[in-house]
């Protein structure tokens, strides 16, 4: 790892730091959202990827896509939200082999109170580090490396 930090391509370095970050901030959420709610980082950002979709409904396809998880993933995620309750299936009206996976009102709520974690959460990140234009330059950096990617909240 010292030979990590050493780099004198500054690309490499933040790309290293950045997947870094992503680690620690990812082990540290799924901690707080699994004793808080019972539930992982993942599955707050399925339920949040229904919750700003049309009908409220995504196929799992385009939940892979936007969880950048093979279908068989999602397959394996929604099985214990739907034994929860907090997600459904759903066939399409008019091609019997399309299903989606759909928010209930139990998952309206359980993403509800999971986000506010998570914003509760987001403060306490950068809270003693960070000013709120560094925060906002952070934002704006990342969402130029993810523009494009379907389902921002």
């Amino acid at each position: 790892m010292h030979y990590i930090m050493n780099m004198t391509n500054s690309s490499f370095s933040a790309l290293i730091n950045l997947i870094r970050a992503h680690a620690r901030i990812e082990q540290r959420l799924n901690g707080e959202l699994g004793a808080i709610h019972g539930l992982a980082l993942n599955e707050v950002l399925l339920l949040m990827h229904l919750e700003g979709a049309p009908r409220m409904r995504l196929s799992r396809v385009e939940l892979s896509d936007r969880l950048s998880v093979s279908p068989s993933t999602i397959t394996r995620m929604t099985q214990p939200l739907e034994k929860l309750k907090l997600v459904g299936r759903e066939s399409d009206a008019r091609d019997a082999r399309l299903s989606y996976v759909v928010l209930t009102g139990s998952g309206s709520e359980a993403v509800a109170n999971a986000r506010a974690t998570l914003e509760r959460s987001s403060a306490e990140t950068f809270r003693d580090r960070w000013s709120e234009a560094d925060i906002a330059g952070l934002a704006d950096f990342l969402g130029r490396m993810t523009a494009g990617q379907a389902g921002v909240f």
